[in-house]
């Protein structure tokens, strides 16, 4: 049972974790073990050609191995799949599930097949990914249309597998805000796997509601949460304290769902400093989920802000 929000003896513990985005320049090894010993839950593993190339040779032994390490070191997972260049090193992001050319939505559609197969093997809790931007001289219609068609079958495997696809409102893409998720559930028949990716930056930069709202509104299909700091109106992803978010306040709400899965710091251009930043933003986490809303309107400013 989802506890009430406002009942904060039914609060469900929040996992933090660390995107492998972010962790760029070391070893995927390197990545889970400096995690661990720094207290996080978990890691949202991208599938990228430094960590668990997902197109190179024995991938199903290499996630053999990766799934042993993070049973070893006791880190849940989450299997992300917003690598840059991964497909295409011409193209960021690229081919996507929109493109013109069928044979490029296979690709992308085929990847997320094996992020599915990946996920099922670590055990982790949530396969994410993404619309893609809706490629120039093609009407919203059809871009809705080929996004559905190339969804299906990987939906199909997610089901097969028990892993939930959790599908992320990205801004400037198809799917932006929280209004397109919806759009494509019920045009997909609202699939009980079919499940969201909140960014919480994003919601500050482009949702018309606050943070913590958008959390309580998207709490039936949360399945996946990524998390930093943004400014409105402003898609750039800061570390803790560098943007405008309130943290406490989406912290209840988040807690108050009952969301068991992993809350992801996401910081994809902060690789250079990457161990730093991932120091850093667990204890602001930390700090954050133990302070009352209530602290943040005696006037005196937030330590968590």
């Amino acid at each position: 049972m989802t506890p009430k929000a406002g009942d904060a003896s039914a609060r469900t513990p929040l996992r933090f974790g660390y995107g492998t985005n972010g962790l760029a320049d070391l070893r995927v090894d390197d990545a889970l073990t400096l995690l661990a010993d720094l207290g996080y839950d978990g890691v949202g593993l991208t599938l990228d050609h430094m960590h668990l190339d997902p197109l190179a040779p024995d991938l199903a032994a290499r996630t053999r191995k990766v799934a042993h390490r993070l049973d070893a070191l006791g880190l849940g997972v989450t299997v992300e799949t917003g690598a840059r260049y991964v497909l295409d090193p011409r193209r960021k992001h690229g081919p996507s599930l929109l493109d013109p050319d069928p044979d490029d939505r296979a690709r992308r559609a085929d990847l997320l097949l094996r992020a599915v197969r990946v996920a099922a093997d670590l055990g982790a809790h949530a396969v994410h990914c993404f619309s893609g931007i809706t490629p120039p001289g093609t009407d919203e219609d059809t871009a809705w249309k080929r996004l559905a068609e190339s969804l299906a079958p990987v939906l199909d495997a997610a089901a097969t597998a028990g892993v939930p696809l959790a599908v992320e409102p990205e801004p400037g893409h198809l799917l932006a805000g929280l209004a397109d998720f919806h759009r494509l559930r019920r045009a997909l028949g609202d699939p009980e796997n079919l499940g969201l990716t909140l960014d919480i930056g994003h919601c500050q930069c482009l949702e018309p509601a606050a943070p913590a709202d958008c959390v309580r509104a998207a709490a039936p299909w949360l399945r996946h949460v990524q998390i930093e700091d943004m400014r409105r109106g402003v898609h750039e992803h800061l570390p803790f304290g560098d943007g405008d978010i309130d943290f406490p306040p989406v912290l209840e709400a988040l807690a108050a769902t009952g969301y068991q899965g992993l809350t992801v710091v996401e910081l994809p251009r902060h690789s250079h400093a990457g161990p730093h930043f991932a120091e850093h933003s667990l204890p602001f986490l930390r700090r954050a989920a133990a302070a009352s809303p209530l602290s943040n309107r005696s006037g005196e400013p937030s330590a968590t802000r």
